[in-house]
């Protein structure tokens, strides 16, 4: 809208397709199916403006790095950049995916640096079956893997700093003195609970960076105006005016129109916020 608008209607962002050698062809019902092998999906703004956050789709059909990310500080005083604390929600999984968060039981920075460059690695990883519905909160620091057969929507910092400790064999950069810097090298909590709150919503994650829900529409309804990205996950119909389909995601921003969402079908969304600070 027009600058001295009174309110600003929802922007459709714009999806960014990352070609990756785990991708995959099929990225359907949330995008058409291409020929080149997709692993991510990113929504960034039409006019190249800084988000809040980074929400995106992933697509494999094999198994990514084992890797980690640093935390602010780290990643400050190494890479000039954010650190990176991410979630993850499941949204297809095929019979036997998995995913590995942390480790089977804690081991030294040696016996890490040793089973990186054997391969070991991979069975002390506590590999995890997943189902669609459940999400997986990855703090700085903790060793994890995607493996095949999975789509999954994932918010997270700004940021792309990524550690790889293993990779299969793949011929790409090892980061293991940093890696291994930052790396707590012990058990992860697993799934996250989900909490139901007084809107209906689910609580998927939270934590100093972000906040994610997840509604369920068969109605219309209004939708808080709170700043957030809101992210398609099924359904079709109407948001503020603005037809929506799985797939898209639409930035809120102040001062935002009271908001309203008529679906035409069963829909459901997530909803990605900024904390305020306390």
């Amino acid at each position: 809208m027009k600058h001295g608008a009174a309110h600003t209607a929802p922007l459709r962002l714009r999806a960014e397709f990352k070609e990756k050698i785990w991708g995959a062809t099929r990225l359907a019902p949330w995008f058409p199916n291409p020929t080149a092998k997709i692993g991510e999906v990113w929504f960034t703004h039409p006019e190249g403006r800084a988000l809040p956050l980074l929400v995106k789709f992933l697509f494999t059909t094999e198994k990514l790095s084992v890797q980690v990310h640093p935390d602010d500080e780290f990643a400050a005083r190494h890479e000039s950049s954010l650190g990176k604390t991410e979630m993850w929600h499941v949204l297809r999984a095929e019979p036997g995916a998995s995913i590995a968060l942390g480790l089977r039981e804690p081991v030294s920075a040696e016996r890490l640096r040793e089973a990186s460059l054997s391969g070991e690695i991979e069975s002390l990883l506590h590999w995890r079956p997943v189902s669609p519905g459940e999400s997986f909160f990855i703090p700085p620091g903790t060793i994890h893997a995607i493996g095949a057969g999975l789509a999954l929507c994932e918010v997270q910092q700004v940021s792309d700093v990524t550690y790889r400790l293993y990779d299969y064999g793949r011929p790409r950069e090892l980061h293991l003195d940093k890696a291994i810097a930052v790396s707590h090298a012990v058990p992860h909590p697993g799934p996250e609970p989900h909490h139901v709150e007084p809107s209906g919503a689910e609580l998927l994650a939270a934590c100093r960076y972000f906040r994610v829900e997840k509604f369920r529409f068969t109605h219309p309804a209004p939708l808080d105006p709170t700043p957030a990205i809101l992210t398609i996950l099924e359904g079709s119909g109407n948001l503020a005016g603005q037809p929506y389909s799985p797939g898209e995601s639409f930035l809120v921003e102040p001062p935002a129109s009271p908001l309203e969402i008529h679906p035409a079908a069963p829909t459901t969304l997530l909803r990605a916020t900024v904390p305020l600070p306390a």
